[in-house]
């Protein structure tokens, strides 16, 4: 069975059915991520070498765009674990990298601080050496999977060397990371997105990814990729998920006393159209984006910016439409919409948000540097 396949008999059986649960209770999707990892979802973009599928960012953008449609909250659990298994492909153990393959280890980021909000190359927590451990301090503000995922690729200020940040992979369960409160918000609320703070939490100094002091280009050249691409695969799946729900309800309403459907209307026709256009251009973004990854083109960098930004927001356009032409049935949870419109409200400000990539994107576009 494909990996496309998988995905689509998951999301019909596990993941749709439980996804109105998941959102009313702001409960992680344990059983949709179980049932991926039986598949061997979880493992999809681990190298063949140590049992995975050897698939690639393509690949990993299909899977979160079709669980998106119907829950991106898991779509998003899905997404921080492929960015952190990129990194820990690149960088990490043969072990841990056995066990992600194997579909028995989640994992995600932790890279977004308190005292440096969306910047999230810009880590203010700090590492110090303790013999042959490490002690890591740091507040960090927004944690996909906290304390449901089984490590964090977890960046702070460096040892020893020059530099923005080092990375490191953090056993979940290492003694002093805490929670300091749940999270009960507008949308996505099953990722179990929570701050984490670790006060004097002892890791192995080997626990490092990568050389000390280099975690900046990793972010950039591993991390910035991989989420740009799968952030905008969430919301483009959730899209569809919009477009296809309102569509649907149109078709099937019927206004008895005009003997016709609400798609008979030409004004309900013309939001559709608007709708399935955006969604398209932000489709083809996307998959232009990957293209340019994949071949090292010069426009590769500008891409990554302007995809999650043109997602993300087109998004919030998108799902207004389908609010809009199902009017009073949309705020109904069981329709769906209303909650793919309060989870789509997360993209644009999810570092780096829309304004933050926009400012990169001006830079880019009148040869400034970045930063």
């Amino acid at each position: 069975m494909s990996h496309l396949d998988a995905v689509d008999v998951i999301a019909r059986d596990v993941i749709e059915p439980l996804s109105i649960r998941t959102d009313r209770e702001g409960r992680f999707p344990r059983e949709a991520i179980d049932a991926l990892s039986r598949a061997g979802l979880l493992g999809l973009v681990s190298a063949t070498a140590v049992g995975g599928q050897g698939a690639g960012l393509r690949e990993a953008a299909e899977v979160v765009g079709r669980i998106a449609r119907d829950c991106p909250s898991t779509a998003m659990v899905v997404c921080m674990h492929y960015s952190a298994t990129a990194v820990i492909e690149a960088l990490g153990t043969e072990s841990v990298r056995r066990d992600i393959a194997a579909g028995k280890h989640l994992s995600t980021l932790a890279f977004s601080e308190a005292g440096s909000r969306s910047h999230f190359w810009a880590p203010v927590g700090t590492a110090r050496g303790s013999g042959a451990q490490v002690m890591l301090d740091a507040r960090k503000s927004w944690v996909t999977s906290a304390f449901e995922a089984d490590s964090y690729v977890w960046s702070s200020r460096p040892l020893a060397a020059e530099g923005a940040s080092t990375l490191w992979l953090v056993d979940a369960k290492t003694h002093g990371l805490s929670q300091p409160g749940g999270f009960d918000g507008l949308g996505l609320r099953g990722n179990a997105s929570t701050p984490i703070t670790a006060a004097e939490v002892l890791i192995p100094a080997d626990a490092r990814l990568g050389e000390d002091g280099k975690g900046f280009e990793t972010m950039m050249g591993v991390v910035l990729p991989w989420f740009s691409v799968l952030s905008a695969a969430c919301s483009v799946g959730l899209m569809e998920g919009a477009i296809m729900r309102a569509a649907g309800h149109v078709g099937q309403t019927r206004l008895q006393h005009l003997e016709s459907a609400l798609a008979d209307l030409p004004t309900i026709r013309a939001y559709l159209a608007r709708g399935r256009i955006k969604t398209d251009m932000a489709g083809a973004l996307l998959q232009d984006t990957i293209a340019a990854i994949g071949a090292g083109r010069p426009d590769t960098m500008l891409r990554v910016l302007e995809v999650k930004a043109a997602a993300g927001e087109t998004a919030l356009e998108v799902t207004d439409i389908a609010m809009r032409v199902c009017g009073g049935a949309a705020f109904r949870k069981e329709a769906g919409i209303e909650r793919l419109f309060r989870d789509a409200r997360a993209a644009s400000v999810m570092g780096p948000t829309s304004d933050v990539l926009y400012d990169f994107i001006g830079k880019a576009v009148t040869g400034l540097p970045l930063f």
